[in-house]
């Protein structure tokens, strides 16, 4: 047994038991974003979430014990994604990757934005021209110390 066993058997259970992640991350008692990520084994879970979790997917004990390790980060298989929508975020990245650094540095100097202190919100944002994927992200600002 591993974490990605885990994750196969919860996205098994969300598909045979046809739940959508903003149910799941409601009895999880997070974010649907942050959810999702832990769900798809890139976050730690308490003991309270995991017990959740359980229940919700019908894990075993041990199963839910791999929830509450932390897991090794990084969901991609290829260094270059291969799924067309993870390979747009790529292509933004690589695109506007240098602009986003520019803007960040000149704002608010030599550092970086945390993925650690980070929230995310996704919502369906309704245009007449086609409906349109609102993504912020969120990170603390962590400068670079001088020592």
């Amino acid at each position: 047994m591993d974490r990605m066993q885990v994750t196969s058997k919860i996205l098994a259970a969300k598909v045979r038991k046809g739940l959508q992640w903003r149910d799941i991350a409601t009895r999880i008692g997070q974010s649907k974003e942050w959810t999702t990520a832990a769900c798809l084994g890139q976050m730690t879970f308490t003991k309270a979430q995991a017990t959740a979790a359980q229940d919700l997917f019908e894990l075993s004990d041990e199963e839910a014990a791999w929830l509450q390790i932390v897991p090794y980060k990084g969901s991609l298989a290829t260094a270059v994604p291969t799924d067309p929508l993870i390979y747009r975020w790529y292509e933004i990245v690589n695109v506007y990757g240098s602009t986003i650094k520019e803007l960040i540095h000149e704002e608010f100097g030599d550092g970086i934005m945390s993925a650690i202190d980070f929230s995310m919100d996704i919502q369906r944002q309704e245009d007449p021209k086609g409906d349109r994927v609102n993504v912020v992200l969120s990170g603390k600002f962590l400068p670079y110390k001088t020592y």
